[in-house]
């Protein structure tokens, strides 16, 4: 048998080495877990770098995470390392900025070292530690110079005080000690004067300076009237005749050193010398005070009484206390019986309380109830999370006030607080919600900061000032309503905002600040040319136009432009009122013609208070024709009538006439020339030199033309019935013959003359005759519809009564009902009612266009639908007075009688 040949095995695969194998020691080829963990930690005591940290974790991660777990942890110290180091920075930046201020808040720097611990600065380490230290110091060096000020300000009490004990002792032992007591004083204002000196005075609170002052005051006071005293009792120990010093032991000290009496014994002899008055026997109660207090006393019992009768007990017991009080203050003054009976009443008040416990009960039976509706609520009822949360509050503080006029009842207790508590989670969701979108709100806000600051930068060297200050008003509108959030996040999140928006606007601030400087140069200009003897108008249009290009450029805010706005006007509206006021001087006085107006609308404005409507017209027609100056006219006629005699008299009418014959002969121009009636020669006048007005009405010996020209709508030249005269042929002749058009500046020739308008007013006499003829409209209005009511009134009372002797007259309807139309209607009321009249009524109401009663609609409805199938038949706008007259026919009803007000009340208008 052959031996098989021998087969050599294939060399194993050698294993792949792993990059990072030579860096970490072998981890990446260790054979076990425990083993790759070791390696790591000896590689990890060497420091590497961060770099080759992330790079191994990288890679380590995927395979191996147990291992991989310290160098993650030690990434996550690096990368807190780095936190710290930003977040210390920014903190002894701080402290830096406290440490330099000239003036250190204590609160200030307590915070400091609040705020840092709690955004996690590392305290502990420099350099913050040596900040915090320096910090303390700087308080602890505050807080004592601000203790010895308190120090200080009982050191000027004692001293005083000590003034004052010298004050009762001997003068000379005070003077003894005046010197002693000098250098404590000096000494005392030598130590406040070193506390105000201190470098760390500045720091010191609000509140101390004005305690030291105030001690140093009173101090310096005391001590000066102290000096003063020893002088005056030094000079009066001397000399007899010398003044006695203030202080009243020193004086009496010296009045018996000079034999004199002391004011004490001066005193004492006069109260003994006055006579002591004679005991006066305690008088009689009278009986008017005893039934005053019986009747007070009656008046409380009755409450209680009533109280107790009707169950109430907490209005019992106010009632019984009052009744105490009064009873204390009155009892010695009533009689037995009554003392009794407020006894009685007061035991039965004490009864009712007994029922307080069973009220209490039904109060807290009924919170229990209402707790447990909350959520039993039907659907689309529901409270929301605020509303809960505030009933359940609300319920909660009822039930403690329950609790405190009654004993607790532990079952109905434990009802009310499970349903609370169920109630409660809707709130807890409400809460939830709020924190979410209070998480959202703070993105939304930081996200707005970061790209207001992206736009600030794009928009840095930009001069569109506008555009600008709309944009950053764009941003302050999208962040104030950027949504809610808590007082801590927003406390957190508004200086960031702050220092970004005053970073965009900042330009804008420089350029509205240079805007300033030169609105306020223009001011003075502005100034300048007001108090200019002469206003120069071209001056002042220039520079308003440079203050309007100005504002145009460079906006500032609205209140503080204005106010520019103004002072910039001022001075010119002041020049131009000064030259106004200069003018108005030489027309101040009214013209003949302005007080004859007034006179007119103070006489319409009576007639307008008396409410008589012929008085009314009759002073509108006088107020028009002082308005046309016809008044003027014909008073200044009658003076020339009169100075001139009876020669003139012709002469003075003849316009009018002439004035006349021309109108009426305007209408028949066309036709036959009239003959002109031969005219007078006038007599010689004397020459008056008069204003040259030579418009119609105002010569003085013209007077205006009476009445108005014509209703409006009227042709000027008589209308079609006027006599106009007959064409020269059918479509030609003089119509088409236009000849001789030379003359076409006599514009006043075509048709009637204009009305004149006379001289125009003053600004009072314009404003009282448009005031009073306003008025007069008004009144004139009033009186109508009131009339207009008292005759509808009467038509329904002559219906009610069936009498045509109470029907009004055709002049009280209105020109709306014809004489015709109110004799059917005198017919149908004089007659028995007959016919029925709810197709008349509806329309009437149709025709008035008013309203239908609603169990009436479908009638008219109906109705409406056969008027349209009846083309030919008038309709009820035609036919309302033959309608009323049917509706008068028959009976009368409240509910027919108001339907036909209703209609007329709009027909007759």
């Amino acid at each position: 048998m052959s031996e098989a040949p021998e087969v050599n095995p294939a060399p194993a695969k050698a294993q792949e080495v792993h990059p990072l194998d030579a860096l970490t020691g072998g981890a990446f080829s260790a054979p076990t877990s425990g083993e790759r963990s070791s390696r790591i930690r000896e590689w990890l005591a060497g420091n590497p770098a961060e770099s080759q940290l992330q790079e191994v974790f990288k890679e380590l991660s995927v395979r191996d995470k147990g291992a991989a777990r310290p160098v993650r942890e030690r990434l996550d110290e690096l990368k807190r390392a780095k936190g710290q180091e930003v977040i210390a920075a920014e903190w002894a930046e701080k402290a830096q900025a406290l440490l330099s201020a000239s003036r250190l808040n204590i609160a200030d720097a307590m915070a400091w070292q609040r705020d840092a611990a709690k955004a996690g600065a590392p305290l502990s380490r420099e350099p913050l530690s040596v900040l915090k230290v320096q910090l303390a110091d700087r308080v602890k060096v505050i807080e004592d110079l601000q203790h010895r000020v308190q120090v200080q300000r009982e050191a000027a009490v004692l001293l005083a005080q000590r003034i004052e004990v010298l004050s009762t002792k001997p003068w000379r032992d005070a003077h003894a000690v005046l010197e002693g007591l000098r250098g404590d004083v000096q000494a005392w204002q030598d130590q406040a004067q070193g506390l105000t000196g201190d470098g760390a005075w500045a720091s010191v609170d609000a509140r101390f300076p004005p305690m030291l002052d105030a001690s140093r005051a009173q101090l310096l006071v005391v001590w000066e009237a102290f000096q003063v005293a020893i002088a005056q009792a030094l000079a009066a120990s001397e000399d007899a005749a010398a003044q006695l010093p203030t202080v009243p032991v020193w004086a009496d000290e010296l009045r018996v050193a000079r034999g004199l009496p002391t004011e004490a014994s001066e005193a004492a002899a006069a109260s003994a010398a006055a006579a002591k008055p004679a005991r006066v026997a305690r008088p009689a109660v009278p009986p008017e005070l005893r039934n005053k207090a019986s009747n007070i006393v009656r008046q409380a019992l009755e409450r209680l009484e009533k109280e107790t009768a009707e169950g109430h007990g907490k209005g019992s017991a106010g009632a019984a206390s009052a009744l105490r009080a009064v009873l204390k203050d009155h009892g010695k003054l009533i009689d037995a019986a009554l003392e009794h009976q407020v006894h009685t009443a007061l035991v039965a008040a004490g009864e009712l309380e007994g029922w307080q416990r069973w009220s209490a009960d039904q109060v807290r039976e009924a919170l229990v109830g209402r707790a447990e509706a909350l959520l039993n609520r039907p659907e689309g009822q529901a409270l929301g999370g605020r509303k809960m949360q505030e009933t359940l509050r609300a319920l909660r503080d009822q039930w403690k006030q329950t609790d405190q006029g009654g004993a607790p009842n532990h079952a109905l207790w434990k009802r009310f607080d499970e349903a609370c508590n169920e109630a409660h989670k809707v709130v807890e969701v409400w809460l939830e919600k709020i924190k979410t979108d209070a998480a959202e709100h703070k993105a939304q806000r930081l996200a707005l900061i970061e790209e207001l600051k992206a736009w600030a930068a794009a928009h840095a060297a930009s001069t569109d000032w506008k555009a600008i200050n709309r944009a950053l008003y764009q941003f302050s509108d999208r962040w104030r309503d950027a949504g809610h959030l808590g007082e801590k996040a927003f406390a957190e999140i508004q200086p960031l905002w702050k220092e970004a928006i005053a970073a965009a606007a900042a330009p804008l601030e420089a350029a509205q600040k240079a805007s300033l400087a030169v609105r306020h140069a223009m001011i003075e200009e502005a100034k300048a040319l007001g108090a200019a003897a002469s206003l120069r108008v071209d001056a002042v249009k220039a520079l308003q136009q440079r203050w309007q290009a100005e504002a145009q450029a460079v906006p500032l805010d609205r209140k503080h432009e204005q106010k520019l706005w103004d002072t910039f006007r001022k001075p010119i509206d002041e020049a131009f009122n000064r030259k106004s006021a200069e003018r108005e001087k030489a027309s101040a006085a009214l013209s003949e013609r302005d007080k004859v107006v007034l006179d007119a609308a103070k006489a319409l404005e009576a007639a307008n208070a008396s409410g008589d409507a012929q008085k009314i017209r009759a002073a509108m027609a006088a107020l028009d024709a002082a308005l046309r100056g016809q008044a003027q006219a014909q008073q200044a006629v009658a003076a020339a009538v009169a100075a001139e005699g009876a020669e003139a008299a012709p002469a003075a009418e003849a316009p009018v006439v002439a004035a006349a014959e021309g109108d009426a002969a305007e209408g028949t121009a066309e036709q036959a020339p009239a003959e002109e009636a031969p005219k007078p020669a006038p007599a010689p006048r004397k020459v008056v030199a008069v204003r040259g007005d030579d418009r119609p009405g105002m010569k003085k010996a013209e007077p205006a033309p009476a009445g108005r020209p014509g209703r409006p709508g009227e042709r000027r030249d008589g209308g079609r019935d006027g006599a106009r005269g007959p064409r020269d042929d059918a479509r030609g002749g003089p119509r088409f013959d236009r000849g001789d058009r030379g003359d076409r500046g006599d514009r006043g020739d075509r048709g009637a003359p204009r009305e004149d308008r006379g001289p125009r007013l003053g600004d009072t006499a314009f404003r009282a005759q448009r005031e009073a003829l306003e008025h007069a409209q008004l009144a004139l209005r009033k009186l109508a519809a009131q009339a207009h009511g008292e005759a509808l009134t009467q038509l329904l009372g002559a219906w009610e009564q069936r009498d045509p002797a109470q029907l009004p007259g055709t002049q009280e309807l209105g020109g709306r009902v014809s004489p015709a139309v109110r004799g059917a209607w005198s017919q149908a009321i004089g007659a028995a009612p007959k016919g029925d009249a709810a197709t008349a009524l509806l329309r009437l109401e149709m025709a008035a266009e008013v309203p239908t009663p609603a169990e009436h609609i479908n009638a008219r409805r109906t109705l409406q639908l056969q008027l349209l199938t009846r083309r030919n038949d008038p309709s009820p706008q035609q036919t309302w007075g033959q309608d009323a007259a049917t509706v008068l026919a028959s009976a009368s009803d409240p509910a027919t009688a108001r339907r036909l007000q209703n209609a007329l009340k709009a027909l007759l208008r």
